[in-house]
């Protein structure tokens, strides 16, 4: 009877393991890169649903960081592609109980939100990220640009650290979103 409970448990655990992960709850909606005057700026829109876990977690008083990043690469069929630029926001979404208040934090920018969903709203969207100088492209050249959103779980407090290993709960992921783009002819006029 113990072999037949082993064999069991086994199973189950090989089910577990091998079952199709959930769906992503962050992903990179939209997402494109345009040159203007002071360089090349990207837009995106994410789509974030934070697990109940995070959220009251949040809640609690436990900030969340999210990483932002940007890689632009030259394709070359002879080599190795070129990595040209790559960049990376940080933002930090927390929740002050006293006030009741939700506050995005990038750098030295602050804004708070009086609900989770307007904060949620403004993480949701990122808007003229200044990624390169406009000086820095050659004309008339192709890039793939690659974007992605993720929880940054190296800052969360060391038990979250430790719970990430394992859950996937506290892992939002987004997979790298590429776009194809050719640089202008001529460089705008400054």
């Amino acid at each position: 009877m113990k072999f037949l409970r082993r064999i069991v448990l086994v199973a189950l655990l090989f089910l577990a393991i091998l079952s199709p992960a959930r769906a992503e709850s962050i992903q990179v909606s939209q997402f494109r890169i345009e040159a203007t005057e002071e360089g090349h700026v990207v837009d995106a829109n994410f789509e974030i649903e934070l697990t109940s876990r995070l959220e009251e977690a949040l809640n609690n008083g436990v900030a969340l960081f999210f990483a932002i990043e940007f890689e632009l690469v030259r394709p070359r069929w002879y080599w190795l592609d070129e990595k040209t630029a790559n960049a990376r926001i940080d933002v930090r979404f927390s929740y002050n109980p006293l006030l009741r208040q939700y506050r995005l934090s990038t750098g030295s920018l602050q804004r708070n939100f009086s609900s989770f969903a307007d904060a949620m709203s403004n993480l949701s969207r990122l808007r003229s990220w200044l990624v390169m100088d406009r000086d820095r492209l050659p004309p008339e050249t192709a890039f793939v640009a690659s974007l992605r959103i993720r929880l940054d779980t190296t800052q969360l407090p060391r038990p979250f650290q430790i719970s990430a290993l394992t859950d996937r709960d506290l892992n939002l992921t987004s997979s790298w979103k590429r776009i194809s783009f050719v640089t202008d002819a001529e460089r705008p006029p400054r």
